[in-house]
């Protein structure tokens, strides 16, 4: 495939059978859809587009999207909205926690949208969840995936002083197209805030996760897996990218599995501990069954 073509107005490939949108259990998603609109929470899964919604919904799991709902950066890959953000929930960390409670989750998923907006990038907020969460479902254990906050170790470490199990932050794409796919970002300030992450909590394990289909070579996918496992990164997902709209970076290419057991393989080989490579893994898919391998062989990198 053309490494460019990522800017093309060429139609994208034909969806391949093995990317056929998982279907089902929908009416085991309902009560999880409805304790959310009852209680006014966002998710990933929901305002991302994940493919994965209606397993995990069915699962009474979801990884709660804080912050409010609206970017302050415009990724082109992300279905999340961009635009003027909200007022900042104080009363959020509590329905938070509330909801984990109720939906009897013994591990939760926080992430956020960005807020440049914001002195801290919402790091403080982060904190005020992972504490409400500790306070009302005491055995829970929580992943958290941040924003960069624009590479201040202040706000990084105000989120792990309060106690997160796993630190993860995507690079989202290799070094060349980080430009192209999200223009507000760049690969050094996300390598940096993972390897920051490990000078503040050594014992900390380090996520991070990868698109492939953006236009990028397998050769660059096993540069960045390199680069992520001297960053000291010990759990990395990498998933298809899948158009959300047509305002949307196009498809490059549709990955096969077996290129993507290569890619776990490549992984593992750069030092990283688990690697969760398919068309479908996204950055919360199956986290605890991440955190706990992880763990049980000694934790961080």
């Amino acid at each position: 495939m053309n490494a460019h073509s990522t800017t093309s107005s060429a139609p994208p490939p034909r969806l391949p059978d093995w990317l056929r949108v998982k279907v089902g259990k929908r009416d085991q998603s309902r009560a999880t859809h409805a304790l959310l609109r009852e209680l006014g929470l966002n998710t990933v899964c929901s305002s991302a587009r994940c493919p994965n919604i209606g397993e995990c919904y069915g699962c009474h799991t979801a990884a709660f999207l804080i912050l409010g709902n609206r970017c302050t950066r415009n990724c082109r890959f992300c279905a999340i909205a961009g635009g003027a953000p909200e007022p900042l929930d104080e009363d959020e960390p509590r329905r938070v926690a509330l909801a984990a409670s109720r939906l009897g989750l013994r591990f939760v998923v926080v992430t956020s949208v960005t807020r440049d907006d914001l002195s801290d990038g919402g790091a403080a907020h982060f904190a005020r969840t992972i504490a409400a969460l500790h306070e009302t479902v005491p055995e829970c254990q929580v992943e958290v995936l941040t924003p960069d906050f624009q590479g201040s170790r202040e706000a990084l470490a105000t989120v792990l002083a309060a106690g997160p199990v796993v630190l993860n932050h995507n690079v989202e794409t290799v070094p060349r197209l980080q430009l192209t796919v999200r223009p507000q970002a760049s690969w050094e300030t996300s390598l940096g805030v993972l390897k920051a992450a490990g000078k503040i909590a050594p014992d900390l394990p380090r996520k991070s996760g990868l698109m492939v289909g953006l236009g990028e070579t397998d050769e660059e996918i096993r540069s960045a897996l390199g680069d992520l496992g001297a960053a000291g990164v010990s759990i990395v997902t990498i998933g298809q990218y899948l158009r959300p709209t047509t305002h949307h970076l196009s498809v490059d290419r549709y990955v096969p599995p077996e290129q993507f057991a290569r890619y776990a393989d490549w992984a593992h080989e750069a030092g990283i501990t688990y690697a969760a490579s398919s068309p479908f893994v996204r950055s919360s898919y199956h986290a605890a069954e991440a955190a706990a391998a992880v763990h049980n062989r000694g934790g961080a990198a």
